[in-house]
């Protein structure tokens, strides 16, 4: 694998940097102390600019070329997951019901390892806008820097970024043009109607009998109001209800994540869902309230930058095209729809699977990584 001779050389420091972000673990956008650790290395490291407090914890680093040129924008994620772990590593979470279980340590590695070889040498022409994101994980990180205004007022004309994935070998880059992750509608449904003794319904107005046959009917919305082409997925994963046998409640809960491709196939879904819900809930003398918990954009590659980026991953260790999208999701996908860009995964050797208690980035995959972020930004801002 060429990985870049200075990058390989850091390796140690690389792993280091990631296992002490991995025993620190951080979520949404409370990383704080991720923060401070990330431009702590920056400043060893001698960016020319350093913009921290973005969306609450993120941070925006600059790197100056040679020459003036565009901006070309990195991006990595810096939270963890709620949740314990169980690798029994030396260097495991110290905080108990967190831990990096996304491999999200390992990205900010590797834009900080990217980040030390590009300010060492600056063989390129314009500006290297890093992007250190927090709350991947909830879905606001993205949306909290950009509403900050980071591509207007860092003039980020093209955006990219990296998914370690333990589903395929080190090393091997994966991606595809147009859709690559499906957009994430989280959703809650609560079915409000009146409680009563479980022996005369008649004197209720039975919120359970309500979601049981609202979880039935939102079933139909895919199979008969989804184009047969359209990939979409509405799952119905938790019903809450009640407290006792000879109890009718008061309300009746249901929760559930809605994905597709398009933005189009979903605003269907959530339409027909709440007609449904405020039919069904009306029918049976109930009320409905509807709230998302998480929405996230579809992540859709750029033709052009998919090309270049893979052109590049081609060169550093290998690149494969995946034929079909992922019904995963990622916030990237509003940086994506802000300034035309590419995201890629990369193979970290096959093992665990994210969100998983016993996951671990694979420090190999780092200077990897780096390595990518580092010839991709020579290639796309070429010195003349």
């Amino acid at each position: 694998m060429p990985v870049l001779n200075s990058i390989a050389d850091s390796a140690e420091d690389l792993a280091g940097w990631r296992q002490h972000i991995h025993q620190n673990p951080e979520i949404g956008l409370e990383c704080v102390a991720t923060a401070a650790f990330v431009a702590a290395r920056l400043r060893e490291i001698g960016v020319d600019e350093i913009h921290e407090g973005i969306g609450r914890t993120g941070i925006v680093a600059l790197i100056k070329g040679r020459a003036e040129g565009p901006v070309l924008g990195l991006r990595a994620d810096m939270d963890a997951l709620p949740m314990p772990e169980t690798t029994g590593k030396p260097y495991a979470s110290r905080v108990e019901g967190a831990m990096h279980a996304c491999g999200h340590d390992g990205h900010t590695t590797m834009l900080l390892g990217a980040a030390k070889y590009l300010a060492g040498t600056r063989n390129f022409a314009g500006t290297v806008a890093l992007i250190f994101q927090p709350a991947e994980e909830t879905g606001e990180g993205a949306k909290a820097m950009l509403a900050e205004g980071i591509m207007d007022r860092f003039q980020v004309d093209r955006v990219f970024g990296i998914h370690t994935s333990p589903m395929h070998d080190l090393g091997l880059f994966i991606t595809r043009p147009g859709p690559l992750m499906a957009s994430v509608g989280d959703f809650d449904i609560v079915v409000k109607g009146r409680g009563g003794h479980g022996a005369y319904p008649q004197r209720a107005a039975d919120p359970v009998a309500a979601a049981l046959v609202i979880g039935n009917a939102l079933q139909t919305i895919v199979s008969r109001n989804i184009d047969a082409n359209d990939e979409v997925v509405l799952s119905i994963t938790n019903i809450h209800a009640g407290s006792a046998f000879n109890v009718i409640p008061a309300e009746a809960c249901l929760g559930g994540t809605i994905r597709s491709f398009s933005v189009e196939a979903r605003d269907l879904v959530r339409r027909r869902m709440r007609e449904i819900c405020e039919g069904v809930a009306a029918g049976m003398g109930c009320t409905v309230e509807i709230s998302a918990t998480i929405d996230l954009d579809p992540t859709i590659n750029h033709e052009a930058e998919t090309a270049l980026a893979v052109e590049v991953a081609r060169e550093v260790s290998g690149c494969e095209i995946a034929a079909h999208p992922q019904m995963g999701g990622e916030d990237f996908g509003a940086m994506l729809g802000a300034r035309p860009g590419a995201y890629l995964f990369l193979g970290q050797g096959k093992g665990p699977m994210v969100h998983e208690t016993d996951f671990d980035f694979n420090d190999a995959a780092a200077p990897i990584g780096a390595s990518f972020f580092a010839r991709l930004v020579e290639r796309a801002l070429p010195l003349a």
